[in-house]
């Protein structure tokens, strides 16, 4: 179980730890929750597991079917593509602005990340710790920019992209996205304004045209994870 943040009250707890499980799809697409059961694992009452349900069911990441019962939210594609679509316009306007004014010290982060990255890739059970790194360095540009906030805005609108994201990477390799994420690092040390554009393209758009149409088809172990 998480151990709970000091001065972390019990519907914040329950709020990041069911989130968290949710987006590293330990908790899967179409998965009933109980609020008794939930509130027995976390220790808490059912007051703060409600609110905290209801606040995941305004990100949609819960479903509430009156009569039936709570859920994870399946996968919508409609969500992920204008994730997607937000993600490749600014995230492509972002680099071009890390080409030519990024602070030294930020380069140095986005270069240690890069170094962890390369530890785990291709390492069986580390997946979800590739993601975060994968995350973090996206991070790590915007932050450098002062788009914190920015990013803030993309990542709540990326809940279900990102559940998608986390699929691919664990039933594909990940080697291919640490090689893009090290031809973007050399594109912004470079100031290689130019060639920035189409490698983030690549990086970002590909995958929705190769990894993910297999999980999409009917004979993939994975098609009940995602809305019809």
């Amino acid at each position: 179980m998480v151990p709970r943040k000091k001065d972390e009250n019990e519907k914040g707890y329950a709020y990041r730890v069911l989130k968290s499980g949710i987006m590293s799809l330990e908790l899967k697409p179409g998965e009933a929750l109980s609020e008794t059961e939930l509130a027995k694992k976390l220790n808490s009452s059912r007051t703060p597991i409600r609110e905290a349900l209801s606040k995941l069911k305004e990100e949609y990441l819960i479903e509430v079917k009156p009569q039936i019962g709570t859920y994870v939210s399946l996968i919508d594609m409609n969500l992920v593509r204008q994730a997607l679509f937000m993600r490749h316009c600014i995230e492509k306007e972002a680099m071009k602005l890390a080409c030519s004014d990024f602070p030294e010290d930020s380069l140095i982060k986005l270069e240690q990340n890069l170094l962890s990255q390369k530890y785990v890739t291709g390492k069986q059970g580390s997946e979800l710790e590739f993601h975060k790194l994968d995350e973090e360095f996206h991070r790590i540009i915007f932050a450098g920019l002062k788009l914190e906030e920015v990013w803030k805005s993309i990542q709540k609108i990326s809940t279900h992209y990102i559940r998608l994201r986390v699929l691919s990477e664990m039933r594909f390799s990940n080697r291919q996205l640490y090689e893009e994420h090290e031809k973007i690092f050399n594109l912004i040390r470079n100031k290689d304004s130019k060639r920035i554009e189409e490698s983030v393209t690549d990086h970002i758009k590909t995958p929705s045209e190769g990894y993910w149409d297999d999980l999409l088809k009917d004979d993939s172990e994975y098609k009940e994870y995602f809305k019809k």
